[in-house]
Formats: C-alpha cells, sequence, structure tokens
C-alpha cells in the first residue's frame, strides 16, 4: 500500500514538471512569436583599416560585417536581420540621401564625420544622447564629443580617429644636408616657418632631377583639408567669428601666396593641378618626394617599403604645428519606424557597451580612453598621435553641408597652382565659392524634430 503511495505522489509530481515544462516552453514560444522581424541597413563607404587586436578586419565592411553577426546573436528583443552594405565614397549622396523613402533607406551609417555631419541637416539623423551613459560619456574625450553635437544634442558617436601629419625622408634630408632636423626619437616634430623655407630650399637645390621636396594635389577633393591646413600656416583661423570662411586677411592671402611661391620655386611636383593624394603618396614611397602626408593606417603601407622616415606636423606661425583630425563612428536615421529606430540605436550602443568591438580600434586612434590605456604600452603608435591631439583643429567649424564646401573648394586650388591669378583674387575667390555653398547649407538646413 504505501508503495502504491509512493508511485502515485512520483507520477503526479512528473505530471507537474511536465506541466510546468511545457507552460514555459509555449510561454516562450508565444514570446518568440510576438516578437517583431526586424531588417537593418547598415551602410558604410570603403575605408581602408588596420586593426591591430584583429589582422583580418582590414575595411570598414569587415568590421560591421564582424559586429552585425555578434549583435544578432545576442540581440532579445527582434528578431533581427543586419544588411552591411558598402558603397564608394563617389555614390554616397545617391547611397544615402538618394535612398530616402527606398528599401534602400539607411538605418546605420559608419562612416567619416566630415562627410556624414552633412546628413544630420536633412532632419533624418537622430540625437542618440538617451543611449549614452554617464561612464561612456568621461570615457570619450570632450573634443570628440564637440565635434559630434549641434546644439548641444549628440547626432554622431565617435568610435575611432585618423590624425594626418607629414612624414619626411630621412636619406633625402641628409642627402640634402638637413641631417640637424632629423631626429630619431618616435616623436611627432615641429618646425618653425624658417626652417620649413630653409628645408625646401635645399631639397630642390640638392635633390637630383625629378624628385620633389613636398607634396601638392589639386585635382579632386581627396586631400582639400591639408591644402586648407597649408592656408592656416601664416596665422590665419580660415573660419571668422560666424563660422564663414575668411581668407581676404594679410595671414590668409600670405599663405595664399606662400603656396604659390612654393609652386613656382619647384617644391611642388609637376603639374601638381593634375595629382591626387594617392599620386603623391605613390611619389613619396617611391622616393621621389622628401614630404609627404601620413597618418597612422597609411604608415601601416609605408612600414613595408625601405624608407627611413620621421614624423613633423604642417607648418604654423607659432612652431607647434598643425594635425588635421578625423573621426570616424555612427549615426542614426529616422526612416518613420519606431521599432527599427530603436533596433538602430541598441545596434550603436552595443558597440559601446562590448569591449571587444570597441578594442577593433585600435589600429587607428580609438575614442575610448580606456582602451587607449590598455594598448598604449602594447601599441606605441596610439601615444605618439594622442600627445600631438592639442595639435588639431576642427576643419568644418561645424558647418553644414561640408561636402558641398569641398566640391567648390578644390578647383580653386587648381587655379591656384595654374599661377594666373594673383593670390589676393585666390583668396577672394576661395571665400566666394565656399561661403555660397555654406549658405545654401544654411538655407536647407533642418534639424531632427
Amino acid at each position: 500500500m504505501k508503495k502504491s503511495k509512493t508511485l502515485i505522489i512520483v507520477i503526479v509530481a512528473l505530471c507537474i514538471v511536465a506541466l510546468g515544462y511545457l507552460i514555459l516552453n509555449n510561454s516562450k514560444q508565444t514570446n518568440e512569436k510576438n516578437k517583431p522581424n526586424v531588417k537593418l541597413i547598415v551602410k558604410t563607404p570603403v575605408l581602408q583599416m588596420s586593426c591591430y587586436t584583429n589582422p583580418e578586419i582590414k575595411d570598414s565592411y569587415t568590421l560591421m560585417k564582424k559586429v552585425a553577426k555578434m549583435f544578432e546573436e545576442q540581440y532579445k528583443d527582434a528578431r533581427v536581420t543586419v544588411d552591411v552594405i558598402q558603397f564608394a565614397k563617389v555614390n554616397e549622396d545617391d547611397e544615402i540621401v538618394g535612398c530616402y523613402d527606398t528599401e534602400r533607406e539607411t538605418d546605420v551609417l559608419f562612416e567619416e564625420f566630415f562627410n556624414m555631419s552633412t546628413y544630420i541637416h536633412t532632419g533624418r539623423v537622430v540625437p542618440l544622447d538617451d543611449i549614452i551613459s554617464e561612464e561612456l560619456r568621461n570615457d570619450i574625450n570632450d573634443s570628440y564629443w564637440e565635434n559630434s553635437s549641434l546644439n548641444g544634442k549628440t547626432y554622431m558617436m565617435p568610435y575611432l580617429g585618423m590624425q594626418n601629419v607629414l612624414s619626411y625622408n630621412k636619406d633625402m634630408f641628409r642627402q640634402a644636408g638637413l641631417s640637424k632636423y632629423i631626429t630619431d626619437e618616435d616623436v611627432i616634430q615641429s618646425w618653425s616657418l624658417e626652417d620649413w623655407d630653409k628645408i625646401l630650399s635645399a631639397l630642390k637645390n640638392k635633390l637630383p632631377e625629378n624628385t620633389y621636396p613636398i607634396m601638392m594635389y589639386g585635382k579632386d577633393q581627396m586631400g582639400d583639408t591639408h591644402v586648407m591646413t597649408f592656408l592656416r600656416s601664416r596665422g590665419s583661423k580660415f573660419f571668422d567669428e560666424d563660422g564663414k570662411i575668411k581668407l581676404t586677411t594679410k595671414e590668409g592671402i600670405q599663405a595664399v601666396q606662400w603656396l604659390m611661391d612654393c609652386n613656382k620655386k619647384g617644391y611642388f611636383p609637376q603639374n601638381a593641378e593634375n595629382l591626387n593624394v594617392n599620386d603623391c603618396f605613390n611619389l613619396f614611397t617611391n622616393g621621389q618626394s622628401a614630404i609627404n602626408l601620413n597618418n597612422i593606417v597609411l604608415n601601416e603601407t609605408i612600414k613595408q617599403t625601405n624608407l627611413n622616415y620621421g614624423f613633423v606636423n604642417f607648418p604654423s606661425v607659432d612652431g607647434k604645428g598643425f594635425n588635421t583630425t578625423f573621426i570616424t563612428g555612427f549615426e542614426v536615421f529616422d526612416n518613420g519606424d519606431k521599432i527599427r529606430e530603436k533596433v538602430a540605436k541598441d545596434f550603436v550602443k552595443f558597440v559601446y557597451e562590448t569591449d571587444e568591438i570597441l578594442e577593433l580600434s585600435v589600429g587607428a586612434i580609438p575614442c575610448s580612453s580606456k582602451v587607449t590605456e590598455k594598448y598604449k604600452d602594447e601599441f606605441k603608435e596610439i601615444t605618439k598621435f594622442a600627445d600631438n591631439a592639442e595639435n588639431g583643429w576642427n576643419f568644418t567649424g561645424n558647418n553644414p553641408d561640408w561636402r558641398k564646401v569641398r566640391e567648390v573648394f578644390y578647383p580653386n586650388i587648381q587655379e591656384l597652382l595654374y599661377g594666373e591669378k594673383t593670390a589676393e583674387e585666390i583668396a577672394k575667390q576661395i571665400e566666394d565659392t565656399c561661403n555660397k555653398a555654406l549658405e545654401e547649407g544654411y538655407a536647407n538646413s533642418k534639424l531632427h524634430e
């Protein structure tokens, strides 16, 4: 009798357990069925990357594919599929603005700030302050947040930085009798304006024919920001108090004249108006140019050559020099679907909450201070560029439609290199064409409501 009662108790207990399992399983199935199906489109242009923590990451596309896979596997609030699309930079407007209200509209953009800031003024880019924790706010330098914000709201999330300086060929310097300007320390040097004039003159006079002291280009938009940095070399701030471009000052005209003089003296490659950044990079790596653009990513390519080279800032009046800093990060777009917008924000938030993803920024300059601190001894390039950050400048002035400014800037540099107009005329021309583009940008500007 006792055995029968025990058997009944066991059977009842098993039934209760089975019933509980069925209820729990049905609940999970119900919850799973109730989850929305969400497809996110993440877009990125062709951006080369050098990832120290994962050599398989060669560009922004492979980075976004990895992030997408990790996000899909862990996301709980929806059955999400992430479609990563890469596009050529020349097709950017078609891929972003041209895809508004279509099946290819962008939910998340991973891009360089000076291009993506334009889209803030279309009214489609949403503020991201609600996904920024106090810890994250403190982890990223205030200067990065400043470049990410407009009217007190954060529209872009800084992920990595790229600092552009110059490199010089040490062997060519020795050949030109310029050994005193060479250092064996792993630092970014700076030279006075007087030193710059001596260096360029010596390189021109003492190097073999068909080699050039320094790069210059005017063929297209590539590298225009570096030419703008040269235009600050005589003390021009480039912008006035209202954010408009101002070069018709004594300092601005002097900088234009300096570039024109450099061209006449043969410091620049022949027919520089028909060259772009890549052409000048090839001249440098082939030993045909003594000074050229460099950054933490390009440096990985230069390391593969036999060049013996050092780093130096762009020239400035105070002798400290300038660099141009490019920030790359994320934007989220409002496409009229609040669920998709939430998932898109969660995608970006996931990046900043996941150490493995944050550390994929090492190879460039991580915007995360904790990542920089972790890898500063192991990847010493970070420290060199981080120490030089104070010499950077905001070359867009947080103005709208900087892409349009870039479209009209470089033809003026072509005319500067043709040498048929005066420095005053070129300075005025740059002002007029670029400020007209800015006026159009402000007239059409609309922020997200």
